[in-house]
């Protein structure tokens, strides 16, 4: 197996940075002299401001799976199809108009707190079942977009990329918990934003690359076949309503300092989520029209 030194020596650099300023928050906390109870290391003790908010917030959907998701669908199906950034979008900021600033005003710790106060801790339980099975499903595919991603980069096992991910992840969480999550997703958002659109300009004047305006003769944009308008509509439903009942997006919800930064992120974040997804819609194009010339 042959490994890309150049690539290999990024990652480790990039893991390096992720885990140092993970662990960096970590002693932020510890320094602040805040306990180190459940409620503190779930929600960073109700302290996030505002900036490190919405980059946290738009983190909880511009991850791997997103990106990697984005510039395939754009690939398979034409811009038609592309409903993740919209709906997503969308959802955050339902949830911003909805819920954010009542969730926060309550000083709710989960989301399901006011199912378990209304009708008790079994249905609390009973409800946690799909919330874990979501989120278990939800972080496979961002590791599984993780590990894809560096066996293109470095030519790496695509189980060994996921372990070392999960492991890093797994370790400066333990020590900081959602400060250390918060400050290493404005690492990793910076890091995706810069490094696709660095990439961008050398996808697109490759000699294989074709044209990708709305004039060419590859049409990426595509159209809409009728028969598929409820399918249509029903998936994009799915995105909206279904992208608000999460924990990740409650958990950044009720870590706000207030409760009108609660509802202000949710609507940044998802202006966030539409702006992330322009580079991988490129990507997307040009993988449309390579091998065309």
């Amino acid at each position: 197996m042959a490994v890309h030194v150049a690539g290999l020596i990024s990652v480790i650099v990039f893991y390096l940075l992720i885990l140092l300023v993970g662990l960096w928050a970590a002693w932020k906390t510890k320094r602040s002299g805040q306990e180190e109870d459940s409620e503190n290391v779930m929600l960073a003790g109700r302290n996030i401001g505002l900036v490190v908010g919405v980059f946290t917030m738009t983190a909880t959907w511009v991850g791997g799976g997103f990106i990697n998701g984005t510039a395939e669908v754009i690939y398979t199906d034409g811009f038609v199809w592309c409903q993740a950034p919209f709906g997503y979008a969308l959802s955050l900021v339902f949830g911003g108009y909805f819920f954010a600033e009542r969730m926060r005003s309550q000083g709710y710790v989960t989301m399901l707190d006011p199912f378990q106060q209304k009708y008790g801790e079994r249905m609390g339980g009973l409800l946690y079942i799909p919330a874990l099975l979501g989120e278990v499903f939800w972080s496979a595919a961002i590791l599984g977009a993780l590990g894809a991603t560096l066996s293109v980069i470095i030519d790496l096992d695509i189980k060994t990329s996921i372990i070392v991910s999960a492991c890093v992840a797994t370790f400066y969480t333990l020590f900081g918990g959602l400060y250390s999550v918060a400050y290493t997703d404005v690492v990793q958002l910076f890091c995706i934003f810069i490094g696709l659109w660095l990439s961008i300009p050398f996808a697109m004047t490759h000699d294989a690359v074709g044209d990708i305006s709305l004039n060419a003769t590859t049409n990426w944009i595509q159209e809409l076949d009728p028969k598929y308008s409820g399918y249509y509509i029903d998936s994009f439903l799915l995105l909206i309503f279904g992208g608000i009942p999460w924990q990740v997006y409650f958990q950044r919800v009720l870590s706000a300092k207030s409760a009108s930064n609660a509802q202000m992120l949710s609507y940044v974040a998802a202006v966030g989520c539409i702006v992330m997804s322009i580079p991988s819609v490129l990507i997307g194009a040009v993988a449309t029209v390579t091998g065309n010339v």
